[in-house]
């Protein structure tokens, strides 16, 4: 459920053409974070720590988040990528401050952030799961043209 803005970070495309991410190999993660600081798109070198600061917590949250897994397709010259749908486990005890997702590469030694999902929060764990889908045709698409 990606409800507001869902944005790649600026950043990323210099990340990507300097070899920061592998979405073949990499490991990708979620972490939820609160409202104390939303993310903007034009932030200067994004990463995990730059949100971890604010991320939420509650029984059943682990920090960091949850993993994402990742699918990469291309038909006729337009790549897609994906991110899993990622569910936090309903617990009563859990985090109900939860305003974004931050999907990054928990693998990039900066862990570089890749991508902001606005959950229309606060979102709660503690009344049900917690689903975030980023996009479903894809978070984003890469298109080469002759």
């Amino acid at each position: 459920m990606a409800t507001g803005t869902t944005f790649v970070f600026e950043e990323f495309a210099l990340d990507v053409l300097n070899g920061i991410h592998n979405f073949s190999s990499n490991t990708y993660k979620m972490g939820l974070i609160d409202n104390s600081a939303a993310p903007a798109a034009t932030q200067a070198t994004p990463t995990w720590s730059d949100f971890s600061a604010n991320e939420v917590s509650g029984t059943g949250y682990s920090a960091g988040g949850g993993a994402v897994t990742v699918s990469i397709s291309e038909v006729g010259g337009v790549a897609t990528v994906d991110f899993s749908i990622v569910t936090f486990a309903y617990n009563s005890a859990g985090p109900e401050d939860a305003y974004y997702g931050i999907i990054y590469n928990d693998t990039a030694a900066g862990k570089n952030a890749v991508a902001s999902i606005d959950l229309g929060g606060p979102k709660s764990m503690r009344v049900g799961d917690l689903t975030v889908d980023a996009n479903a045709s894809g978070l984003f698409k890469l298109t080469v043209t002759p």
